[in-house]
């Protein structure tokens, strides 16, 4: 037994020592780049591939089956003359005997210089779908099967079990100076990834692979090009169909045409997951930088083999979203300064292919807080949905500073009514009446984006605990609104206003060439003065105002809404004054002048106080007609009418007041009413731009002289009575009492 065993043992050395030398035979005697042509015809046959070989071809058969290959390229049959693909040099080794086990064990791959170029042509073919055909000449060349009427019999059906996955064993893998090229015929663009170096540690299933990816992405229309590395531990399980990549970390820099010459430099960090098996991707503990923006969260997206949902949440820590905008090359609306300084945002997140939605959100921009949903439910159509809560918001703070035509405007209006103002005395009340204004007091620069209100499609409903709207500090606002199609609707906008409160609706149409606006609004005792000095107005009165209206507008500019303005409006102002205007002095003036008698005494005090002031408005093209203005003034009651101007903010009026003289403990013995001013009308008539208020009210002259002409009428009438008696008839009495008061 033991001469045999030896003998045994010297047979199996014997034999493997011949299938040493058959290999190194093989390898040595054997040249396979004497057989170039051959290989390119399997390639044909077998791959449906054409392979160019220019370099050669390097081999090993044992214990390693080794591949060099040099020069090589791949290109479809449809179009063998342009390669698809190119490289300098594929290195790779198998050990032998595991490929009996279906196992892959190699060595070290490497891939020098590799060239792969995709285009999609003008019909939207890509040539990467002929890989793997046959030419059509070929097809062409196919003899059908012929028929011979006989009957095969049915071969029966056998049931495979399912090829368990290779397993691979793969000592590294290293990718050098790789270039990937796509150029879309269709659309024009070109996209490439340059300088590629990949390199990895031991890849083997279920186990980490330290991976790491340098290149440089480059597109066209528009020109970006991105600097960008890759590093991380990949770990995959082909039987459960589970992949990760764990300790993930991208960073890089972009430049090109939309950052107009700024950079982004940008990182991600985190854990991915690919879970094919339950439909499930992960990025969890993530991490994300793009200049000073700085931002934590986790992504879960499900139902990856139907609809894809995504869920989340991000945070984003306190940045200046201002430079951060400056910063990649981009341009914020004019604003005031230091605006979208602070902005720190925590939100749930969702999402579809066609829709996000942030959820539970805790915004600070600058000083305000909301907090509330936002989401855009079709990103096709941009359909905005809005309902947001904040504590405070200044939205003065964020539009754009007055252009300069409408400071030029503003500047020439306001020395006009500086002009008049000086002219405007109210001491005595002689001087004369103050020019009506004519200079535009609105703006014809373009007011609405029409074209982006065209297509809005928007729902909102936002509440603010104090809002700062042009000025106004308005108190639990709330605002709905909806629009789509180019019809836009104020459901409503309420709010406190100076211990009083408002309401507004309305319809923004912009489907016709010239928007057209309709407004409704309700005031309730709001102060007046308040509103005034709130635009930087010097007020002419004080007191509650009341007031509904109902407008309606068309244009794109302010003076083009004020221009066309139409409508009707009711006002009330309780418990008001007239300030710097001594309405009581321009009525003894007038006493005294039909006393024919001077004014002794000084004025007792500049303004006038009143009860109630109230008139109905009704509006033609800008211009407001009040044909029934009363005034409720202690010691006199007031009635007037006339037209306000809005498209120049001027007025002109004819008022009559009826007074009961001068009340004072110490009347002044020129405005002493007697029984013949009882019930006299006087005149008086006020001009000029609106801010001065009843101090471009004068005493109406003309006016003035009929109302003297009717006292002495009167009185006429009155020494007839004495003289005449019973002397004459009733009716010749009457005639001449009539002819003194033509």
């Amino acid at each position: 037994m033991k001469a045999f065993g030896k003998i045994l043992g010297l047979v199996l050395l014997g034999l493997l020592l011949i299938i040493v030398a058959l290999g190194f035979a093989l390898t040595h005697l054997f040249d396979p780049n004497d057989y170039k042509e051959e290989i390119r015809q399997i390639a044909r046959d077998k791959a449906h591939i054409e392979l160019t070989l220019n370099g050669d071809i390097g081999w090993s058969l044992f214990p390693w089956l080794g591949l060099e290959l040099h020069e090589a390229g791949v290109a479809t049959l449809a179009n063998p003359t342009q390669p698809f693909a190119d490289l300098q040099m594929l290195g790779l080794s198998v050990r032998v005997l595991p490929l009996l086990r279906r196992e892959v064990q190699m060595s070290d791959v490497r891939v020098e210089g590799l060239n792969l170029r995709l285009t999609r042509d003008k019909d939207g073919h890509g040539n990467w779908e002929d890989i793997g055909k046959v030419a059509p000449a070929d097809k062409q060349a196919a003899t059908p099967a012929i028929s011979t009427g006989e009957t095969t019999a049915a071969t029966p059906a056998t049931t495979e079990k399912p090829a368990q996955p290779i397993r691979l064993d793969i000592d590294s893998l290293t990718v050098n100076n790789a270039r990937v090229e796509y150029n879309d015929e269709q659309s024009g663009k070109q996209f490439t990834a340059e300088s590629i170096q990949l390199s990895t540690g031991p890849i083997h299933e279920a186990t980490n692979t330290p991976v790491k990816l340098t290149a440089f992405l480059a597109s066209t229309q528009p020109a970006v090009r991105v600097r960008t590395e890759l590093k991380g531990e990949l770990r995959f399980d082909r039987v459960l169909k589970r992949y990760q990549f764990e300790d993930m970390k991208l960073s890089g820099e972009a430049a090109g045409d939309p950052l107009q010459g700024k950079t982004l430099t940008f990182a991600a960090q985190g854990q991915l997951l690919l879970d094919q098996a339950a439909n499930v991707a992960e990025w969890n503990s993530l991490k994300l930088s793009l200049n000073q923006l700085r931002a934590i969260g986790e992504l879960k997206v499900h139902d990856l083999d139907k609809t894809p949902q995504l869920n989340g949440g991000i945070s984003i820590a306190q940045f200046d979203l201002a430079k951060f905008v400056d910063s990649i090359g981009q341009t914020l609306p004019a604003m005031a300064e230091g605006s979208l300084s602070k902005v720190e945002l925590v939100s749930r997140l969702s999402a579809t292919p066609n829709s996000i939605a942030l959820e539970n959100i805790n915004l600070k921009l600058d000083d305000s807080s909301f907090s509330g949903r936002l989401a855009v439910e079709d990103l096709a159509k941009q359909s905005l949905r809005a309902q947001l809560k904040a504590d405070t918001f200044n939205v003065d703070r964020y539009l754009p500073p007055k252009s300069a035509e409408a400071n030029s405007a503003a500047v020439a209006r306001k020395a006009e009514v500086q002009s008049s103002e000086a002219s405007a005395v109210a001491g005595p009340g002689n001087s004369p009446l103050p020019d009506a204004p004519t200079k535009g007091a609105w703006s014809t620069e373009r007011l609405l984006p029409v074209e982006r209100l065209s297509k809005l499609d928007v729902d909102a409903d936002l509440s603010f605990g104090q809002l700062t709207l042009d000025k106004l500090p308005i108190q639990n606002a709330t605002l709905k609104a909806n629009g789509q199609g180019g019809l836009l609707k104020l459901e409503g906008l309420r709010g406190e206003l100076y211990n009083g409160s408002f309401e507004a609706s309305g319809n923004l149409d912009v489907r016709q060439p010239t928007p057209q606006l309709s407004l409704q609004t309700k005031i309730n005792r709001v102060p007046v003065e308040r509103i005034l000095e709130s635009q930087g107005q010097t007020p002419p009165v004080k007191g509650l105002v009341t007031l509904d209206s109902n407008l309606t507008s068309s244009g794109n500019s302010q003076k083009a809404l004020v221009d066309s303005l139409n409508g009707n409006a009711s006002f009330v102002v309780n418990n008001g004054v007239l300030l710097n205007a001594n309405l009581e002095q321009q009525v003894c003036q007038g006493i005294a002048t039909l006393n024919r008698k001077t004014l002794s005494s000084e004025p007792r005090g500049k303004d006038t106080p009143f009860q109630e002031l109230k008139g109905n408005l009704t509006l033609r093209n800008g211009v407001a007609s009040n044909p029934d203005l009363k005034v409720r003034i202690p010691g006199m009651s007031v009635k007037g009418n006339g037209d306000i101007d809005l498209r120049v903010l001027g007025m002109d009026y004819r008022v009559g007041i009826v007074v009961e003289g001068d009340k004072s403990d110490m009347p002044d013995p020129a405005c002493q009413v007697g029984e013949r001013f009882v019930g006299i009308e006087l005149p008086l008539r006020c001009r000029g731009p609106l801010e001065l208020g009843a101090k471009a009210c004068r005493l109406d002259r003309d006016g003035l002289g009929q109302v003297a002409a009717k006292l002495a009428g009167d009185r006429l009438s009155e020494k007839l009575d004495e003289k005449l008696g019973d002397k004459v008839s009733p009716e010749l009495k009457n005639a001449l009492k009539g002819l003194f008061k033509r």
